[in-house]
């Protein structure tokens, strides 16, 4: 492995001053009592339970001793407790005081207005692309690979999900054009006329690359229609075309649905798992030969009940 070039380190450490420029870090956290480790302490200790003080040196990076010191601090100014864990009696569990918590809340309120301001300054699919970075750039430097981020769609999107469908039912199912033409048709639909309060296209993105959807359209009556799921080949087995139906239902539930419908084959055995585990119940089949091959229709239906 080669040797990274000075202006690769030059590069980091240069995002690594604007982007604590950005945020404000610095100049939130010294206005108080606490230093900026204090703060980043006491951060963790608000946001997750359970933590030990092994816990907080490994994933903070400190010292052994310092972190004593700074623990000894908190816990003289009541702002700490320890106690023995209930599985473990020889693990002490780091936990904030009432008083503790009210002390730090206020920096912690302050901390998130100020990323919401900077994000209010950005157009929503900016915020998206931000975020969507910023996983990536985590998951890198973290030794795992752009994460999949699901995200709206936008210009470009279609065209890679129709491609995308197309090479995964001719691999794994031997469908031909009809197929792709069938997507290529409820894609420019969906392009054509669409009502983003009450519609969607959810796209999977691993570093700018699709690798997956899935549609939420009116089908009328209060109904909504899953459309286009599909999952490339490469992320089968993470889980994601049950994050993507998840997103769908949520979304419907959210836009004033009252159930959900959709249509499918029964040979596409991992998706039916799929819908028979968020609660789908088949209403009807139907034979047909379509996509070149002879196929089982299926139409699945999912009933929202009372909010």
């Amino acid at each position: 492995m080669s040797a990274p070039s000075d202006a690769q380190i030059a590069a980091i450490r240069g995002f690594n001053r604007f982007y604590t420029r950005a945020i404000g870090l610095l100049g939130l956290y010294l206005g108080g009592s606490w230093s900026l480790t204090e703060a980043r302490v006491l951060y963790e200790l608000f946001t997750r339970d359970g933590l030990t003080a092994r816990d907080l040196g490994a994933e903070l990076g400190l010292d052994a001793g310092y972190l004593s010191r700074i623990l000894g601090r908190f816990e003289r100014d009541g702002l700490l407790l320890r106690h023995a864990a209930a599985e473990d009696g020889r693990r002490q569990i780091l936990q904030l005081t009432e008083q503790g918590r009210a002390a730090f809340a206020p920096y912690d309120a302050a901390s998130r207005d100020e990323v919401a301001g900077l994000l209010a300054r950005l157009r929503p699919g900016d915020r998206e692309r931000l975020v969507g970075a910023m996983e990536e750039v985590q998951g890198l430097m973290a030794g795992e690979g752009p994460a999949v981020v699901i995200r709206r769609h936008r210009p470009g999107d279609m065209g890679a999900i129709i491609a995308g469908q197309a090479r995964v039912y001719a691999a794994e199912y031997g469908w031909n054009d009809e197929f792709e033409a069938l997507a290529a048709e409820i894609g420019a639909a969906f392009l054509r006329k669409n009502d983003p309060a009450r519609e969607r296209a959810f796209i999977a993105d691993r570093g700018g690359e699709v690798v997956g959807s899935v549609f939420c359209v009116d089908a009328g009556e209060g109904v909504a229609k899953l459309r286009m799921l599909y999952v490339d080949a490469s992320q089968r087995g993470t889980g994601l075309g049950k994050r993507l139906v998840r997103e769908c239902i949520a979304f419907a539930r959210e836009a004033g649905y009252r159930g959900m419908m959709l249509w499918t084959n029964d040979c596409l055995a991992a998706a039916r798992g799929i819908y028979v585990a968020e609660g789908f119940v088949l209403a009807s089949e139907d034979r047909h030969h379509s996509f070149g091959v002879d196929l089982v229709g299926q139409t699945w239906t999912l009933n929202f009940g009372p909010a």
